[in-house]
């Protein structure tokens, strides 16, 4: 499959996948309001830590394994039977630490827990990595499509206060499994399990735990935020935090789409030799990720107050100060994924990775312990804000000499000068156009048109490969 279609498919499920809790949001929100909404927050991340740490960073590890073998079907075999039976174990474990969690640890978020269980589960066959691997999106996408529809009906048909948040967590954690169940079947012809040693898995565990380090770190601060937040400023401060960063997350999964896709392909590149291709790669990535993220983060500078109200309810009006500096970490974030997957990944030198973001941690956990207790929910945003800038500030320090940082500045300005433009237009309209959806939805629609004329203009002027993508020219080696 092409790396557009892979794009397409990848993008398309992973944007799916946050949209749909999005939708359900504004009635959770008001159905159970800014309490209910932190509480189920703490106890779903806590959840989705557990299931972290049993997946071990496969998606970058087990990925990246897969494409360098998928033309050897001796080595696919053997390479997916070893790193399937690390993973069973290593997913049996945090299953019975999970188990001990919710005996001995879980208090008033217990039952939204004990309903989030399936999620542990599924981890045991979560196989996702192998297709991704061998350049397989479609099935991930259309399987847990439909089954994740089926579990959003779910909610609005069976919740209709805070005590049936249980039934929320159930749902989305069945969809989880049958969704992993329905993905795994599809690899049938694809691969096939072999014999192999126990000492053959256990190789695979040391470099896999390695990798899983930058993504432990990340969820610090993309995780344990809400649970510091749920902790030490109260649980309606985490609703409010919880529902400005839902938006922001869906947003980055066009981020993360694009960078899973190009991994396993810049990783065949990378085995061949071809590192000019990869420069090309590169720099063009960059400059459409700068573009997307850039529209986005001054987008929603400009809609985040009457996006707030309008979809969460007047009890989350406060979401929208956190939400619009949030949105500037998307910039960061798309600018340190594309280095991370096209660079860094590909040649196999994960101790960039692990570092840096161990830094963007530490720098995280420090500025919540100080901020949060003054701040409140702010606080957790300044320190997310700290966390993302410190992790390409950490590969700059590591790679620089070796990539065309100015450039890669440079394009960050260009964008950023054209959303500022979109973003003054935006703030213009809302004083002409009254409080509504319709209202809101001109806003978007003029700030589109507006940004994407000017990027068009910035495309020809500059000769960017871009204008490939508009033209719809056939692909060549040196095209995205």
């Amino acid at each position: 499959m092409s790396t557009r279609k892979n794009t397409a498919y990848n993008v398309a499920y992973r944007i799916f996948s946050v949209l749909l809790p999005l939708l359900t949001a504004p009635y959770l929100a008001r159905v159970v309001g800014t309490e209910g909404v932190g509480l189920y927050s703490y106890a779903w991340n806590i959840s989705y830590f557990f299931c972290l740490v049993a997946m071990l960073g496969l998606e970058n590890y087990g990925t990246r394994c897969i494409a360098g073998v998928r033309e050897d079907e001796e080595a696919l075999n053997r390479t997916f039977s070893a790193i399937w039976r690390m993973q069973r174990a290593v997913a049996a474990i945090l299953l019975l630490l999970w188990a001990g969690y919710l005996l001995l640890v879980a208090d008033q978020e217990k039952t939204i827990a004990v309903s989030l269980t399936l999620m542990s589960v599924s981890c045991l066959f979560n196989l996702d990595w192998v297709l991704m691997g061998l350049g397989q999106f479609r099935p991930i996408a259309l399987r847990n499509t439909v089954v994740k529809l089926a579990a959003a009906g779910a909610v609005f048909l069976f919740i209709h206060g805070k005590e049936d948040l249980w039934v929320y967590g159930f749902a989305w954690s069945l969809a989880t499994v049958i969704g992993n169940l329905l993905t795994a079947a599809s690899l049938r012809g694809k691969v096939r399990l072999v014999k192999v040693p126990w000492e053959e898995s256990l190789r695979h565990l040391l470099p896999c735990a390695s990798l899983f380090v930058s993504v432990l770190a990340v969820s610090i601060y993309r995780i344990m935020d809400k649970v510091m937040v749920g902790q030490m400023a109260g649980m309606d401060q985490n609703g409010l935090y919880e529902n400005a960063e839902k938006i922001i997350y869906c947003l980055s999964g066009f981020i993360s789409a694009v960078g899973t896709v190009m991994l396993p392909k810049v990783t065949a590149m990378q085995k061949k030799g071809q590192t000019e291709r990869i420069r090309r790669h590169l720099d063009a990535t960059m400059q459409a990720i700068l573009c997307m993220t850039c529209a986005m983060a001054f987008g929603i500078a400009g809609v985040a107050d009457r996006l707030c109200v309008l979809f969460y309810g007047p009890d989350f009006a406060e979401s929208a100060p956190l939400m619009v500096p949030l949105g500037f970490t998307l910039v960061i974030i798309g600018f340190a994924n594309v280095i991370r997957t096209q660079w860094i990944l590909p040649q196999e030198r994960d101790r960039v990775v692990v570092r840096s973001v161990c830094a963007g941690a530490l720098v995280n956990v420090a500025a919540n312990f100080l901020l949060i207790p003054v701040y409140r929910a702010m606080g957790a945003v300044i320190g997310t804000l700290l966390a993302e800038f410190t992790v390409p500030l950490a590969q700059w320090i590591q790679l620089r000499g070796e990539l065309p940082y100015r450039r890669y500045l440079g394009h960050t300005a260009a964008y950023a000068g054209l959303g500022a433009l979109m973003l003054g237009l935006v703030r213009l309209l809302a004083a002409w156009l009254p409080e509504t959806w319709p209202g809101l939805f001109l806003q978007m629609a003029a700030g589109a048109a507006v940004y994407g004329g000017l990027c068009l203009l910035w495309w020809r002027l500059t000769g960017s490969p871009l204008m490939r993508l508009v033209h719809f020219r056939k692909k060549t080696g040196g095209s995205i």
